[in-house]
């Protein structure tokens, strides 16, 4: 059983079904086709507005190639200090904005408060020899698997706006966000101040779909020019836009994020049932985030039971994992079956049974 990442398993049926029914035939390439034309059109219906839409390749593509066009080379990008732009991304911001910084704050649930980052702003000296603000990147959902409300990615639009400050949103969980809030795309970003996101399918059904989604138009005027030189046209676009459609059809990327977000409170209201468990976040995406004991820990590995440690950096405040405990990722994907949440529960309950039995009276 594989609970490391969403991204270990493959695309959904109708992700492939229609991609083999457009790889056929002829047609335009580097997105000059009908279907990426219809699908771009799809994305403003999504939205409820006209947006500015690039397909690319990977979700370090969307956020490099997002956050090149908000910050130039002298300026800063304020995120958390967990961000997956940070910890995951080899540099890869730094390299396509051509030298900009990144500026780690810290935040319970790997999530900014906006009080904070508008205090960091009048922190900063404003002077040439200083990096200026230049645009403020969070995660939907975030590091810790927890999703910003409606009110607090506002909150941070007005920061934003206060400041002259360009709003991106890293969305590789954007579906599982969007699903554990029940609200619109266009409510969850443009409405609240977002002007640029990167929208994730990869790790919800398809095969290799992300997209960069520009609100802000200015931001939208060079991004063609930059995907090019990132390698990121790419040449058979119509099958990246034929993943898409049957991401989209019939909802069927909703129905993927509400599935894997059901089963992940599935399995963390299992775990927590357990003696010695707890949650470090509460479970508000597709990621179960427990600290459990080390018996428990062992005894999942044994199993064969892939998962990660985690870090407890963003642990809430007074929160700690004591000697004898361990802090695991477990990530629920579209295609995780019932069975197998049930059966990890199972082998984490008969941990804490054999343990009981071993301890002394």
């Amino acid at each position: 059983m594989n609970f490391a990442s969403d991204n270990i398993v493959g695309a959904s049926a109708p992700v492939l079904e229609a991609l083999v029914r457009h790889n056929a035939g002829a047609m335009a390439a580097y997105g000059g086709d009908d279907i990426t034309r219809r699908i771009k059109a799809t994305f403003c219906d999504l939205f409820e507005r006209d947006v500015a839409v690039f397909f690319v390749a990977t979700g370090t593509a969307a956020n490099a190639l997002s956050l090149s066009a908000a910050v130039p080379p002298w300026g800063l990008c304020v995120c958390h200090r967990e961000a997956h732009i940070v910890d995951d991304e080899c540099g890869a911001p730094e390299f396509f904005t051509h030298g900009a910084k990144l500026v780690g704050l810290p935040g319970t649930g790997s999530k900014l408060d906006a009080g904070e980052v508008a205090a960091l702003l009048r922190r900063l000296p404003q002077s040439a020899k200083q990096m200026p603000p230049k645009a403020l990147s969070i995660s939907q959902a975030t590091e810790s698997g927890m999703v910003y409300s409606l009110r607090e990615i506002g909150a941070l639009g007005e920061v934003c706006r206060g400041n002259g400050l360009s709003f991106h949103m890293d969305g590789a969980r954007f579906a599982n966000a969007l699903v554990g809030l029940d609200v619109s795309p266009a409510d969850m970003t443009w409405r609240q101040g977002v002007d640029i996101l990167s929208f994730g399918a990869t790790k919800n059904g398809c095969l290799m779909a992300e997209a960069i989604v520009v609100f802000e138009p200015a931001l939208a005027e060079a991004m063609e020019y930059r995907c090019k030189r990132a390698g990121q046209v790419i040449s058979k676009g119509r099958l990246v836009a034929a993943q898409l459609e049957g991401y989209f059809a019939a909802d069927h990327w909703l129905a993927n994020a509400r599935w894997a977000n059901a089963l992940a409170r599935r399995l963390a209201d299992g775990l927590t049932r357990l003696p010695g468990v707890r949650l470090a976040w509460p479970t508000q995406a597709n990621e179960v985030f427990p600290i459990l004991p080390l018996a428990m820990d062992s005894a999942l590995r044994r199993a064969g039971v892939a998962f990660h440690p985690w870090t407890a950096a963003s642990l809430a405040p007074g929160e700690a994992v004591a000697e004898g405990e361990r802090l695991i990722r477990l990530v629920v994907s579209f295609a995780t079956e019932e069975a197998q949440v049930d059966r990890l529960v199972e082998i984490a309950a008969s941990a804490t049974a054999r343990h009981a039995a071993d301890s002394p009276v």
